[in-house]
């Protein structure tokens, strides 16, 4: 299972029923990823989400949990499809959840410190399969965020590592030509579909912009 291309992360301002419809769309234009964020719901909330986007995704595309690893599992056990989980630097141990949740399962991790290539380093080969690198620009979907790379500083981080490298934060469609020059294999986006008047066509717009240089 590859991590490359569009990432559509859940907004989780959104209503259930408006978010699936982001969801459908997204993938309906290509998008490879989902990746369902709540920051602010509860567990049992989080995991219903997961599960309707589940059916909603079917097998057009990857399905990942944000942050939550119980999430991802109490899913799977309620019978949803999830491929994996994306995790922070302050959640949980990726060894952990490689162990939890299998060797096809796909989990990324967010990294854009020297520290965090030191720290994956030490994982066992195989435990992280890419890395969600950023911010590349200011965003408001990530208010405490880590510090703005730019391009040049997401090019220079991702040449430090083998490891796919998806560009998070702020990311325009045009700014995809020159993310993909240094080394992006996709990029994520949260507000540039989920607040676009057709998110559609604007999962399309990164789908096309990212299929074209390949």
């Amino acid at each position: 299972m590859s991590p490359a291309g569009l990432h559509l992360v859940t907004d989780g301002r959104l209503r259930l029923d408006r978010l699936l419809i982001v969801v459908d769309a997204a993938v309906r234009a290509g998008a490879a990823v989902v990746q369902v964020r709540g920051k602010e719901a509860s567990a049992r909330e989080l995991t219903e989400t997961v599960v309707a986007v589940s059916q909603v995704v079917d097998d057009r595309a990857a399905v990942l949990v944000n942050d939550r690893l119980d999430v991802a599992l109490a899913a799977r056990h309620g019978g949803a499809r999830v491929d994996g989980v994306h995790l922070g630097q302050d959640d949980l141990d990726p060894v952990v959840a490689r162990h939890l949740l299998g060797r096809d399962a796909l989990i990324g991790w967010t990294a854009h410190r020297d520290a965090h290539l030191r720290a994956l380093a030490s994982l066992p080969e195989g435990t992280v399969d890419y890395l969600g690198v950023g911010l590349v620009r200011p965003t408001t979907s990530k208010a405490d965020g880590p510090p703005v790379l730019g391009v040049g500083g997401f090019g220079s981080f991702a040449l430090s590592t083998e490891l796919p490298c998806i560009a998070i934060g702020g990311v325009r469609v045009t700014d995809v030509p020159d993310l993909a020059a240094v080394g992006a294999a996709g990029v994520a986006v949260v507000t540039a579909v989920a607040d676009a008047p057709d998110p559609g066509a604007a999962a399309g717009g990164f789908v096309d912009a990212l299929g074209a240089l390949r």
